[in-house]
Protein backbone atom coordinates (compact mmCIF):
# COMPACT_ATOMS: atom_id res chain seq x y z
CA UNK A 1 0.00 0.00 0.00
CA UNK A 2 3.07 2.19 1.13
CA UNK A 3 4.16 2.11 -2.73
CA UNK A 4 0.90 3.93 -3.67
CA UNK A 5 1.23 6.44 -1.22
CA UNK A 6 2.69 10.72 -2.03
CA UNK A 7 5.26 12.00 0.34
CA UNK A 8 3.12 14.41 2.15
CA UNK A 9 4.43 17.65 -0.22
CA UNK A 10 2.29 20.01 -1.74
CA UNK A 11 1.27 19.79 -5.40
CA UNK A 12 2.42 22.65 -7.12
CA UNK A 13 -1.12 23.73 -8.43
CA UNK A 14 -2.30 24.10 -5.31
CA UNK A 15 -0.67 26.85 -3.24
CA UNK A 16 -0.98 26.35 0.85
CA UNK A 17 0.95 29.25 2.02
CA UNK A 18 -1.98 31.38 3.32
CA UNK A 19 -4.45 28.44 4.57
CA UNK A 20 -5.02 30.05 7.70
CA UNK A 21 -3.23 29.73 11.31
CA UNK A 22 -6.84 28.25 12.74
CA UNK A 23 -8.01 29.40 15.93
CA UNK A 24 -6.01 31.33 18.55
CA UNK A 25 -4.43 29.48 21.63
CA UNK A 26 -6.50 28.94 24.89
CA UNK A 27 -5.02 29.32 28.03
CA UNK A 28 -2.76 26.58 29.17
CA UNK A 29 -3.95 24.41 32.57
CA UNK A 30 -0.58 25.34 33.91
CA UNK A 31 -0.85 29.25 33.27
CA UNK A 32 -4.60 28.83 34.75
CA UNK A 33 -3.19 27.36 37.94
CA UNK A 34 0.20 29.63 38.33
CA UNK A 35 -2.68 32.74 38.14
CA UNK A 36 -4.55 31.27 40.60
CA UNK A 37 -2.22 31.30 42.67
CA UNK A 38 -1.37 34.70 42.22
CA UNK A 39 -4.87 35.75 43.13
CA UNK A 40 -5.00 34.15 46.36
CA UNK A 41 -1.41 36.45 46.80
CA UNK A 42 -2.92 39.15 45.64
CA UNK A 43 -6.14 38.71 47.87
CA UNK A 44 -3.89 37.98 50.98
CA UNK A 45 -1.87 41.29 50.88
CA UNK A 46 -5.06 43.32 50.29
CA UNK A 47 -6.14 40.88 53.51
CA UNK A 48 -3.03 42.62 55.53
CA UNK A 49 -3.73 46.02 54.41
CA UNK A 50 -7.12 45.72 55.59
CA UNK A 51 -5.99 43.93 58.84
CA UNK A 52 -3.61 46.89 59.65
CA UNK A 53 -6.56 49.31 58.25
CA UNK A 54 -9.25 48.34 59.96
CA UNK A 55 -10.26 46.51 63.04
CA UNK A 56 -12.67 43.88 61.37
CA UNK A 57 -12.78 40.67 63.11
CA UNK A 58 -12.97 38.20 59.90
CA UNK A 59 -11.21 38.87 56.57
CA UNK A 60 -12.39 35.40 54.93
CA UNK A 61 -14.44 36.82 52.68
CA UNK A 62 -11.77 38.78 51.42
CA UNK A 63 -10.36 35.19 50.27
CA UNK A 64 -13.44 34.08 48.13
CA UNK A 65 -12.72 36.54 45.03
CA UNK A 66 -9.48 34.66 43.67
CA UNK A 67 -11.64 31.81 44.45
CA UNK A 68 -14.63 32.99 42.27
CA UNK A 69 -12.05 34.93 39.82
CA UNK A 70 -10.63 31.91 39.45
CA UNK A 71 -13.65 29.35 38.83
CA UNK A 72 -15.11 32.17 36.03
CA UNK A 73 -11.26 32.46 34.18
CA UNK A 74 -9.72 28.92 34.68
CA UNK A 75 -12.15 26.39 35.39
CA UNK A 76 -12.91 24.06 38.58
CA UNK A 77 -9.32 22.56 39.01
CA UNK A 78 -7.79 25.85 39.40
CA UNK A 79 -10.90 27.09 41.33
CA UNK A 80 -10.20 24.06 43.76
CA UNK A 81 -6.49 24.59 44.49
CA UNK A 82 -7.39 28.45 45.05
CA UNK A 83 -9.82 27.79 47.30
CA UNK A 84 -7.89 25.27 49.35
CA UNK A 85 -4.94 28.10 49.33
CA UNK A 86 -7.18 30.37 50.52
CA UNK A 87 -8.36 28.81 53.63
CA UNK A 88 -4.30 27.81 53.88
CA UNK A 89 -3.07 31.58 54.03
CA UNK A 90 -6.52 32.67 55.98
CA UNK A 91 -5.60 30.33 58.55
CA UNK A 92 -1.93 31.09 59.00
CA UNK A 93 -1.50 34.57 58.88
CA UNK A 94 -4.76 35.78 60.11
CA UNK A 95 -6.59 33.81 62.78
CA UNK A 96 -4.83 33.03 66.13
CA UNK A 97 -2.70 31.57 67.13
CA UNK A 98 -0.93 33.47 63.80
CA UNK A 99 1.69 32.05 61.76
CA UNK A 100 0.80 28.59 62.79
CA UNK A 101 -2.00 26.41 61.50
CA UNK A 102 -3.59 25.66 64.81
CA UNK A 103 -6.50 27.23 65.54
CA UNK A 104 -7.45 28.95 69.06
CA UNK A 105 -11.07 29.74 68.43
CA UNK A 106 -13.68 27.77 67.83
CA UNK A 107 -15.52 30.42 66.36
CA UNK A 108 -12.53 30.75 63.74
CA UNK A 109 -12.94 27.03 63.04
CA UNK A 110 -16.27 27.60 61.81
CA UNK A 111 -15.13 31.19 60.02
CA UNK A 112 -12.76 28.52 58.12
CA UNK A 113 -15.14 25.67 57.40
CA UNK A 114 -17.68 28.27 56.31
CA UNK A 115 -14.83 29.83 53.80
CA UNK A 116 -14.05 26.55 52.40
CA UNK A 117 -17.86 25.84 51.82
CA UNK A 118 -18.51 29.25 50.16
CA UNK A 119 -15.14 28.72 48.23
CA UNK A 120 -16.41 25.60 46.93
CA UNK A 121 -19.89 26.72 45.68
CA UNK A 122 -18.31 29.99 44.21
CA UNK A 123 -15.96 27.76 42.13
CA UNK A 124 -18.91 25.02 40.52
CA UNK A 125 -21.17 27.74 40.02
CA UNK A 126 -18.51 29.84 38.53
CA UNK A 127 -16.79 26.84 36.60
CA UNK A 128 -20.57 25.78 35.06
CA UNK A 129 -20.71 29.22 33.96
CA UNK A 130 -17.72 28.96 32.39
CA UNK A 131 -18.21 25.52 30.74
CA UNK A 132 -21.50 27.15 29.50
CA UNK A 133 -19.93 30.24 28.38
CA UNK A 134 -17.29 28.11 26.11
CA UNK A 135 -19.62 25.78 24.47
CA UNK A 136 -21.37 28.67 23.19
CA UNK A 137 -18.33 30.46 22.37
CA UNK A 138 -17.06 27.09 20.40
CA UNK A 139 -20.91 26.14 19.15
CA UNK A 140 -20.20 30.32 17.25
CA UNK A 141 -17.42 29.43 16.05
CA UNK A 142 -18.41 26.94 14.43
CA UNK A 143 -21.92 28.45 12.78
CA UNK A 144 -19.25 31.05 11.83
CA UNK A 145 -16.63 28.23 9.85
CA UNK A 146 -19.30 27.01 8.25
CA UNK A 147 -21.05 30.08 7.09
CA UNK A 148 -17.92 31.04 6.06
CA UNK A 149 -17.41 27.69 3.62
CA UNK A 150 -21.11 27.57 2.52
CA UNK A 151 -20.46 31.50 1.33
CA UNK A 152 -17.69 30.18 -0.68
CA UNK A 153 -19.65 27.48 -2.02
CA UNK A 154 -22.60 29.82 -3.72
CA UNK A 155 -20.10 32.22 -4.91
CA UNK A 156 -18.40 29.29 -6.62
CA UNK A 157 -15.00 30.64 -5.63
CA UNK A 158 -12.04 28.19 -7.39
CA UNK A 159 -11.27 24.90 -5.98
CA UNK A 160 -7.66 26.41 -4.50
CA UNK A 161 -9.54 28.91 -2.43
CA UNK A 162 -12.45 26.54 -1.32
CA UNK A 163 -10.19 24.21 -0.45
CA UNK A 164 -8.05 26.18 1.97
CA UNK A 165 -11.16 27.66 3.31
CA UNK A 166 -12.93 24.40 3.55
CA UNK A 167 -9.50 23.22 5.72
CA UNK A 168 -9.48 26.58 8.00
CA UNK A 169 -13.13 25.71 8.88
CA UNK A 170 -12.31 22.13 9.66
CA UNK A 171 -9.44 23.49 12.30
CA UNK A 172 -11.94 26.08 13.51
CA UNK A 173 -14.75 23.92 14.08
CA UNK A 174 -12.19 21.43 16.36
CA UNK A 175 -9.68 23.88 17.28
CA UNK A 176 -7.16 20.96 15.67
CA UNK A 177 -4.90 21.10 12.72
CA UNK A 178 -7.12 19.53 9.71
CA UNK A 179 -5.98 19.45 6.42
CA UNK A 180 -7.97 18.54 2.54
CA UNK A 181 -5.86 16.13 0.41
CA UNK A 182 -6.63 15.87 -3.26
CA UNK A 183 -6.18 12.78 -5.72
CA UNK A 184 -4.06 13.34 -8.42
CA UNK A 185 -2.84 10.93 -10.78
CA UNK A 186 -3.51 7.96 -8.62
CA UNK A 187 -1.70 9.84 -5.54
CA UNK A 188 -2.87 12.06 -3.07
CA UNK A 189 -1.34 15.51 -2.46
CA UNK A 190 -1.56 18.22 0.20
CA UNK A 191 -3.97 20.37 -1.20
CA UNK A 192 -4.84 22.68 2.22
CA UNK A 193 -3.89 22.91 5.64
CA UNK A 194 -5.36 24.78 8.73
CA UNK A 195 -3.53 25.51 11.99
CA UNK A 196 -0.06 24.19 10.36
CA UNK A 197 -0.73 20.43 9.77
CA UNK A 198 1.90 18.36 8.19
CA UNK A 199 0.20 14.66 7.90
CA UNK A 200 2.91 12.23 7.81
CA UNK A 201 3.50 9.42 5.93
CA UNK A 202 1.43 7.09 7.72
CA UNK A 203 -1.44 9.67 8.15
CA UNK A 204 -1.20 9.91 3.91
CA UNK A 205 -1.04 6.02 3.90
CA UNK A 206 -4.30 5.90 6.49
CA UNK A 207 -5.67 8.66 4.00
CA UNK A 208 -4.89 6.71 0.67
CA UNK A 209 -6.74 3.57 2.15
CA UNK A 210 -9.67 5.64 3.28
CA UNK A 211 -9.84 7.14 -0.16
CA UNK A 212 -9.66 3.81 -1.93
CA UNK A 213 -12.05 1.68 0.79
CA UNK A 214 -14.81 4.82 1.16
CA UNK A 215 -14.11 4.31 4.78
CA UNK A 216 -13.22 6.89 7.73
CA UNK A 217 -10.15 6.26 9.79
CA UNK A 218 -8.85 7.05 13.07
CA UNK A 219 -5.52 7.97 14.24
CA UNK A 220 -3.89 5.51 16.92
CA UNK A 221 -6.24 3.32 16.01
CA UNK A 222 -5.09 -0.31 14.24
CA UNK A 223 -3.99 -0.58 11.36
CA UNK A 224 -2.98 2.72 11.25
CA UNK A 225 -1.79 2.64 14.69
CA UNK A 226 1.50 5.44 13.70
CA UNK A 227 -1.26 8.07 11.82
CA UNK A 228 -2.06 10.81 13.96
CA UNK A 229 -4.83 12.40 11.99
CA UNK A 230 -9.01 10.80 11.16
CA UNK A 231 -9.79 10.88 7.43
CA UNK A 232 -12.76 11.04 6.05
CA UNK A 233 -13.25 10.78 2.32
CA UNK A 234 -15.14 12.47 -0.40
CA UNK A 235 -16.38 10.74 -3.24
CA UNK A 236 -16.86 14.20 -5.72
CA UNK A 237 -15.40 14.52 -8.91
CA UNK A 238 -12.04 15.96 -7.45
CA UNK A 239 -11.58 12.64 -4.91
CA UNK A 240 -10.67 14.36 -1.57
CA UNK A 241 -9.82 13.37 1.59
CA UNK A 242 -10.56 15.53 4.84
CA UNK A 243 -8.43 15.18 7.62
CA UNK A 244 -8.30 16.52 11.86
CA UNK A 245 -5.47 15.86 13.93
CA UNK A 246 -7.95 14.88 16.84
CA UNK A 247 -5.60 13.47 18.79
CA UNK A 248 -4.23 15.05 22.20
CA UNK A 249 -6.88 17.81 22.18
CA UNK A 250 -6.87 19.60 25.83
CA UNK A 251 -10.81 19.16 26.26
CA UNK A 252 -10.49 15.42 24.84
CA UNK A 253 -11.76 13.80 21.58
CA UNK A 254 -14.89 14.97 19.84
CA UNK A 255 -17.69 12.59 21.01
CA UNK A 256 -19.05 12.11 17.17
CA UNK A 257 -16.68 14.73 15.23
CA UNK A 258 -17.96 12.46 11.58
CA UNK A 259 -21.09 14.79 11.95
CA UNK A 260 -19.22 17.88 11.47
CA UNK A 261 -16.96 16.40 9.02
CA UNK A 262 -19.98 15.56 6.87
CA UNK A 263 -21.34 18.87 7.12
CA UNK A 264 -17.84 20.22 5.25
CA UNK A 265 -17.92 17.75 3.10
CA UNK A 266 -21.92 17.99 1.74
CA UNK A 267 -20.41 21.55 0.72
CA UNK A 268 -17.33 20.35 -1.16
CA UNK A 269 -19.58 18.09 -2.95
CA UNK A 270 -22.08 20.50 -3.76
CA UNK A 271 -19.70 22.93 -4.91
CA UNK A 272 -18.45 20.07 -7.04
CA UNK A 273 -21.96 18.97 -8.14
CA UNK A 274 -22.60 23.10 -9.44
CA UNK A 275 -18.73 23.10 -11.40
CA UNK A 276 -19.10 23.18 -14.60
CA UNK A 277 -17.17 20.51 -15.59
CA UNK A 278 -19.37 18.53 -13.67
CA UNK A 279 -22.68 19.87 -15.29
CA UNK A 280 -21.15 18.86 -18.41
CA UNK A 281 -20.63 15.96 -17.53
CA UNK A 282 -24.05 14.71 -15.86
CA UNK A 283 -25.93 16.40 -18.74
CA UNK A 284 -23.65 14.12 -21.08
Amino acid sequence: MASDVAAPIVSPELDVSDAGAGPPARTSPALGYGLSVLLVAAAGIVAFVVDRLVATPNLSLIFVLPVIVAALSFGWGPALVSAMLSVAVDDFFFIEPRFTFRVASPSDVWALALLLVVAAIASTVGAQSRGRALANRRAAEQAEALHRLAHAVIEAQPTTALLKIAAAALSQIFDAPAVVLAEKAGKLWLAATGGGAQPSAADMEAAHWSLANDKATRGETYPFDQAAFDFWPVQTSHRLVLGVKLQGLSGGRPRDPGRQVELVAAYLSAAAAGAPGEKRRRSA
